[in-house]
């Protein structure tokens, strides 16, 4: 879909990326089938679990339509895929879930690489935003598209004063301009040495602009995963979803669980206050930065 299309538009390992335009609804989607069916693939992996996915892919005309098996499934999508993955369970990594598929294929294992890099230009933009910040640069990734995973600007904000007055750290505020108010109040608490770039990057900004970062922290968030594939260590915060399904990639360890009753929840609002994001701490994670700053 457009948001994350600049993502891999381009990719050295993709011959094309079919982009689905959302925001038109109905009246993209048979046309994007059509784009779909005429491409003559072979092979489909449904990596979607809905419905809509395994739509896309039956459509594809592809003799080889390979899904999840239906207890890891949703809406039925599972009927229209004619080879499946064994039982994922909800603990495995997602990541590993994907390259079940893989296995499925007979293909051998390989490391895990997700080729992505700045261009050149792209790494020039990314260093006049960051210009004239000194020492190691953190990223705070305040946004998440669900309210309940979002943390605290007064938290925040704290963390960016302790890694600064222990490491000279410069810090930059990365997120949708729906997160503009919340980096407002992360600036006014934080002091010096934090450049609001909220709102302001586009989607091969802000990868570039993690690329040059020393760490990233905050909530379950997309920026955090493109921060981990790109190499750049994370420090991820958990509450409503799970750290042991979905921690960014290479930076396991490095991952603070708030306490809850009721967590993971999986809910995109939480009712009840986000207790579990109550229960994270500022000492929690300025621990989980320092043993990057420090390496």
């Amino acid at each position: 879909e457009p948001p994350s299309a600049p993502i891999v538009t381009g990719h050295r390992w993709l011959d094309e990326a079919l982009v689905f335009e959302r925001p038109r609804g109905v009246r993209a989607f048979v046309p994007f089938l059509q784009r779909v069916r005429a491409g003559g693939f072979k092979v489909a992996l449904d990596l979607g679990r809905s419905l809509k996915s395994a739509v896309i892919a039956r459509a594809s005309g592809a003799a080889v339509r390979v899904g999840f098996a239906a207890a890891d499934g949703r809406e039925g999508g599972w009927w229209l895929a004619n080879h499946h993955l064994p039982p994922q369970g909800t603990e495995r990594a997602k990541l590993m879930q994907f390259l079940a598929f893989g296995d499925v294929l007979a293909l051998p294992p390989s490391a895990v690489e997700f080729g992505l890099a700045p261009s050149a230009a792209e790494a020039e933009e990314a260093a006049a935003l960051t210009a004239g910040l000194t020492g190691p640069v953190v990223a705070a990734c305040v946004g998440s598209s669900c309210l309940s995973r979002r943390w605290f600007p007064d938290r925040t904000a704290a963390v960016l004063r302790a890694l600064r007055a222990a490491h000279r750290t410069s810090a930059v505020l990365l997120g949708t301009a729906a997160d503009a108010g919340f980096a407002v109040e992360v600036v006014r608490a934080a002091g010096e040495g934090v450049r609001d770039l909220v709102g302001r990057t586009s989607v091969r900004q802000l990868l570039a602009v993690l690329a040059r970062s020393r760490v990233a922290f905050g909530p379950d968030s997309g920026a955090l995963h493109l921060a981990a594939a790109l190499g750049t260590p994370v420090v991820s915060l958990w509450g409503a979803t799970s750290a042991r399904r979905s921690a960014p990639f290479g930076s396991e360890a490095f991952t603070v669980t708030g306490a809850a009753p009721c967590a993971p929840c999986f809910l995109a609002r939480c009712p009840i206050g986000r207790p579990c994001m109550q229960e994270i701490g500022v000492e929690r994670v300025v621990e989980r930065a320092r043993m990057v700053l420090a390496a």
